[in-house]
């Protein structure tokens, strides 16, 4: 039987545990905290397809949001994907035109959106003021969600265990055995456990763990902090907005979530003093009904963003053995990662889908993502061309 350690309890990490055990190989996942309890508990976990570049990375990640779906099948528990539409709207001419063309772009690729005159907000999104939309249109996406990661997470590694998988919690790697280049096994402290292959799922920590095997992984860590509000009094919020300087989406329990990357841009390290009242301030000139909400939970998550924008996924010929998979976009293309990742660890045979998001391609930081770009842009770090959020 193959052996397997994975490192790291995130999405990417509970989803290739899955996967693999499914497969029939022995797993073994070890992650320093809990489930869920790095970047993949503080994300906003919306299916953002539609601003994926290029082509082939818009394709992947069409397949990682279909693969949700599929998932929810076969888990046939509790339900983690939501849907519920995208609607976006720019606060200038030279930025609405950009979505404009951006919606133009994407339904060529077959995407399902359009552009609705901007009173559709009171029928998808009657919780928004209507007077925070000062353009005359927006662009309003469909057969969208949004993800509750952490639920994910805990249904993907129950369901591992439940095919033999075994979890270790507060377990924090210290080194890797090797034989030779090869990685076989992972070391915690004075625990030992061999491996046929070590699979690196552990997010803005990835680049450590691939240095324990002389490997360099090129990310930036790029903080972000997400801000809950506690439920609505009264009309919840029924759709994912992008407004100018906010994003917001619901959460299971009737409040909502913000992000803005321009907020993002003033964080401190790991310090956000003031930070998420300022998101419940932006957010609730959109949805009025957050003034009557407190904050109910804030939370930042280190991003691990490769330069380029694209995943990070498979061997590096440096280092046999050790499996890296690591994204920016992790919960939407965890299904499709996870899966091509398991295939390829058992199998043997390199995934053409996964072709250009080998670890030892080329990266001279040109950013392809667009979404990333946007990051930049809004964040002030430059790279960006592109307006909006999500």
């Amino acid at each position: 039987m193959n052996r397997a350690v994975v490192v790291g309890a995130g999405v990417l990490g509970a989803c290739v545990a899955y996967h693999l055990a499914r497969a029939g190989t022995d797993v073994v996942v070890l992650e320093e905290a809990g489930p869920a309890s790095g970047t993949s508990g503080a994300t906003f976990s919306a299916d953002v397809t539609h601003l994926k570049t290029p082509h082939a990375y818009y394709r992947l990640n069409r397949q990682g949001s279909d693969g949700h779906r599929a998932l929810a099948e076969e888990l046939d528990g509790p339900q983690w994907r939501h849907p519920a539409p995208i609607v976006q709207w720019a606060d200038n001419d030279d930025a609405q035109r950009a979505l404009h063309e951006r919606a133009t772009r994407v339904r060529k690729w077959g995407h399902d959106c359009r552009t609705e005159p901007a009173s559709v907000l009171r029928e998808l999104a009657p919780a928004v003021d209507p007077t925070a939309c000062a353009a005359d249109e927006v662009v309003v996406h469909t057969g969208t969600a949004w993800f509750d990661a952490p639920r994910l997470v805990h249904a993907l590694l129950d369901a591992a265990v439940r095919l033999g998988a075994r979890t270790h919690y507060g377990t924090r790697v210290t080194g890797l055995l090797r034989s030779g280049a090869r990685v076989v096994g992972v070391e915690a402290g004075e625990r030992r456990w061999g491996a046929d292959t070590v699979v690196n799922c552990a997010g803005p920590a990835a680049d450590q763990i691939a240095v324990l095997a002389g490997a360099r992984l090129p990310l930036r860590h790029v903080p972000g902090l997400v801000a809950e509000s506690a439920p609505l009094a009264e009309q919840p919020l029924t759709a994912i907005l992008s407004a100018p300087g906010i994003d917001l989406r619901p959460t299971t329990d009737g409040g909502v979530l913000a992000l803005s990357w321009e907020v993002d841009a003033r964080l401190t390290g790991t310090a956000a003093d003031g930070l998420p009242q300022e998101l419940h301030r932006r957010g609730r000139t959109v949805v009025p009904g957050m003034g009557g909400a407190r904050i109910a939970a804030a939370r930042i998550g280190v991003r691990p963003v490769p330069l380029d924008g694209l995943p990070l996924v498979g061997e590096a010929e440096t280092a046999p053995g050790l499996y890296h998979l690591v994204s920016h976009s992790a919960v939407t293309l965890a299904p499709v990662l996870g899966r091509l990742a398991a295939q390829e660890i058992t199998g043997g045979r390199r995934a053409q889908e996964l072709a250009a998001y080998r670890p030892e391609r080329a990266v001279d930081g040109d950013v392809q993502d667009e979404n990333l770009r946007a990051m930049n842009r809004r964040a002030g770090r430059g790279d960006g061309n592109s307006e909006g959020q999500l």
